[in-house]
């Protein structure tokens, strides 16, 4: 089973795309984690994530989604590639959302 929950901030203003019967939303969305080191220091990583939405999802991204806001996002991890214009094979992550609900400031 191919699924995703994450619960992060949101890095950019989510870019909408138009089309004839839909729309697709996309945004970045950083997670962080932490933990104590041999050290006893607490250690944080960050890791930025690709989303991406479409049809009502979209819908209520664009009118829920602002810079800095903490969600959580439901969906599944999806790999696509490409030959770019100096003919060099780009891959690409993304988590498809299902589900996007807005989450308490961790601050």
């Amino acid at each position: 089973m191919n699924t995703v929950k994450l619960i992060g901030n949101v890095g950019a203003e989510v870019n909408i795309m138009n089309f004839d019967k839909s729309k697709k939303a996309s945004f970045s969305l950083a997670t962080t984690d932490a933990y104590t080191d041999k050290n006893k220091q607490e250690v944080k990583t960050t890791a930025w994530h690709n989303v991406i939405a479409w049809g009502k999802t979209a819908e209520l991204c664009e009118s829920l989604i602002t810079k800095g806001k903490r969600i959580q996002v439901e969906g599944k991890i999806v790999y696509r590639n490409y030959t770019n214009s100096q003919n060099q094979k780009v891959y690409i992550t993304e988590i498809q959302a299902f589900k996007i609900e807005e989450m308490q400031s961790n601050k």
